[in-house]
């Protein structure tokens, strides 16, 4: 998994609009001054997320856009699975995307990959923008293995 660009200024669009009043909209251009994200650019990200149900929008001289959703109803796991895809470092251990290796039954790297998947997905998925707004980000605590 890679966050591409178009990733990371989705998540910086989400968590601003997050921050405004339910019931208002953002103009675009002040979407793209506190994102840092240029406003073409920006208009892509931002049908893509009307797409996708994540956000909606409002048209004319008041217009811009707003959450569709609660900032603790929009999961971060499933924004980067929308707009960049799975989220297995490799196509051989994917749960939507999988893709068989040739060395599969002999390949002792499976294993490394398939806990990078699951490790990347369990904070990804228990992460909403509520909490990034929160600053609950957080470890889970390691576990302990008996050797």
């Amino acid at each position: 998994m890679k966050v591409s660009s178009r990733g990371e200024y989705a998540l910086r669009a989400l968590i601003v609009l997050s921050q405004q009043s339910k019931d208002s909209v953002m103009p675009i251009a002040e979407i793209s001054e506190r994102t840092l994200v240029p406003v073409p650019y920006l208009e892509q990200i931002l049908l893509r997320l009307k797409t996708e149900g994540m956000v909606k929008s409002r048209r004319g001289m008041h217009g811009g856009y707003a959450l569709q959703k609660s900032p603790k109803e929009v999961v971060i796991g499933e924004v980067i699975r929308r707009l960049e895809g799975p989220l297995a470092p490799m196509g051989c251990v994917s749960m939507t995307a999988y893709d068989p290796c040739p060395l599969e039954t002999d390949c002792l790297l499976k294993p490394l990959w398939a806990l990078v998947r699951d490790t990347v997905t369990e904070v990804l998925d228990r992460t909403t923008l509520d909490d990034l707004l929160k600053r609950r980000v957080v470890r889970k605590s390691p576990e302990v293995t008996e050797p």
